[in-house]
């Protein structure tokens, strides 16, 4: 048996991880032992780590490979069974909680700084996935800060790097170390909830569709299960080769980062559907004819048609919307006669109501959707159920969001972000807005009024646990509101989120443009935040 090597090592202060995972900049992760430090501390927390499986992978970006096998040679060295890696050390985000539940892995490791920039000069990260799949809940996370803090060495075997690019199994120590086709077990999961016969019945009609990958780890996964398994037209598929840097480009799929696809959408020979994921897989765009699917009215749509398919033909459970998410989805739960449930954003609160069978479907307005099939979100899972959706009604797709507009009404909404705000100033906007709400129910602005004004805390239905200072609510009594939160997933200075929203429901408002629908809802979340004078920012960086 090869004996591990035991290196000293001295603490970094930093390594304190969010609500998905430590992200940083790359050159922070390239500091000597950086890498070490925290992949050592998760290892450290982990009692039963000894000959189990731990699964291995990320979404390719810069950094990517060199820390894949960093993390062999450590888990090696403490004395892991087992590790599934990707090949070429990829696996989506939703891919690696695929394999973890399969496999009955004792978590996972995986590589992303999710939908940030990637490049030598942009951001990484690592998390830590439990064994039900999920993010590592805040307990485990906040164990792994204190172990990083009082870290003096590491072990690892020392050895060559694997080859990460040929299938099949080596050895590293005492270690067996399994390269899996990354693609392989999330698609034959895919098969189980998805009609693929009818989505191939739809393709081969002559409907059209383009996916953009963003060049970014869901391209494989797209060209696989859409082209290769469903039979769309070659090139269905564009910027399908993941690269270190996602092509200079900033993997969210939005209509600001993925304008070709809006742009394309809103012209003259628009495909029939549009759709994009982001850098680690578990975000998506939905885009129909000259038509924007916010990803509110999106998780609304999936949960009153997901009976359509095979996955959930026996009814939904319960649905799960982040606090920030309109209530379209509330809206839904109500007519099918099923909990509605209002979490903090983080998709580790979901993963309580998955596993508990009090959900079926969750999702969050930053373009997350998922169901209970894994434990993160999953981009291109809800790309599969629109397309099973729009093949068993027979509807464009823009028809189908009109129709449930007529159905359920209208919750026009927007986000306005404010980027890289100077943190003091941030905070300082949150704790004005904290003093007031006890005096603002009541208050009219210009023809709104303020009927409620709260902090959103949470408290776990399955658990009891409480998670306070989620976010502001106002709420005005013309059925709209506004939220305001400070966002952790940035790597540089703060992002201030305004979260806008307003309910119609009359036959001849339900199709006005969202700007001018909710000008009054942003002019009073602009008085009542003083978000110019506290942070000399008129405009958001960006509208979504």
């Amino acid at each position: 048996m090869t004996t591990p090597t035991i290196v000293p090592t001295t603490p970094f202060p930093d390594q304190k991880p969010g609500t998905s995972g430590l992200r940083k900049k790359v050159p922070v992760f390239r500091q000597p032992n950086y890498v070490e430090n925290f992949v050592q501390a998760i290892f450290d927390t982990l009692p039963d780590k000894v000959g189990a499986t731990l699964v291995l992978g990320g979404d390719g970006r810069f950094l990517n490979r060199e820390v894949v096998q960093k993390t062999l040679r450590l888990a090696a060295g403490n004395g892991f069974g087992r590790v599934l890696v990707g090949q070429g050390g990829l696996l989506s985000t939703p891919a690696a909680s695929c394999v973890i539940r399969k496999a009955k892995a004792l978590g996972g490791i995986v590589l992303s700084a999710s939908h940030n920039p990637g490049g030598p000069e942009g951001d990484f990260g690592i998390k830590f996935n439990a064994a039900n799949g999920g993010p590592a809940p805040e307990s485990v996370t906040n164990a792994i800060f204190e172990r990083a803090k009082a870290l003096t060495e590491y072990r690892l075997v020392e050895a060559p790097d694997l080859d990460l690019d040929r299938l099949g199994q080596t050895k590293l120590g005492a270690m067996t170390v399994t390269v899996i086709d990354p693609v392989a077990d999330y698609a034959e999961l895919m098969r189980t909830l998805i009609d693929f016969d009818a989505v191939s019945r739809l393709f081969a009609s002559g409907f059209r569709m383009r996916f953009d990958a963003m060049s970014a780890v869901t391209g494989p996964y797209a060209t696989a299960i859409l082209e290769g398994m469903l039979g769309a037209p070659a090139g269905t598929v564009v910027n399908a080769t993941p690269k270190e840097d996602f092509g200079g480009h900033h993997p969210d799929p939005n209509p600001v980062h993925c304008h070709d696809l809006f742009d394309l959408m809103q012209g003259p020979d628009a495909p029939d559907f549009g759709a994009a994921s982001d850098g680690d897989g578990d975000r998506n765009m939905i885009v129909a004819p000259s038509l924007f699917v916010t990803p509110s009215d999106s998780l609304a749509l999936l949960a009153a048609h997901a009976h359509r398919a095979p996955g959930y033909a026996g009814g939904l459970a319960g649905v799960a919307r982040s606090m920030p998410t309109s209530r379209a989805a509330d809206r839904v739960a109500a007519a099918l006669g099923i909990k509605a449930y209002e979490t903090p954003t983080g998709w580790k609160f979901f993963g309580n109501l998955l596993d508990a069978g009090l959900i079926t479907l969750c999702g969050e307005e930053s373009a997350g959707t998922g169901s209970n099939h894994v434990r993160e979100k999953d981009g291109l899972w809800a790309v599969l159920l629109w397309l099973n959706i729009l093949a068993a009604t027979g509807e464009r797709a823009d028809a189908l969001v009109r129709a449930h507009w007529r159905t359920y009404g209208r919750d026009y909404y927007a986000r306005h972000d404010y980027e890289e705000v100077d943190s003091d100033a941030a905070n300082g906007l949150m704790d004005g807005l904290r003093e007031k709400l006890a005096g603002l129910p009541g208050t009219r602005i210009g023809d709104l009024t303020v009927s409620t004004a709260d902090e959103f805390a949470y408290r776990d239905p399955v658990d009891g646990s409480l998670t306070e200072r989620q976010g502001i609510r106002i709420g005005f009594a013309e059925d709209a509101r506004a939220v305001f939160r400070l966002s952790g997933t940035g790597t540089a200075g703060a992002t201030l989120r305004v979260y806008l929203e307003r309910y119609e429901n009359a036959p001849d408002r339900l199709d006005l443009p969202v700007a001018e629908v909710l000008a009054p809802v942003a002019a009073a979340a602009r008085a009542i935040a003083e978000i110019e004078p506290r942070t000399g920012r008129a405009e958001p960086s960006v509208v979504t």
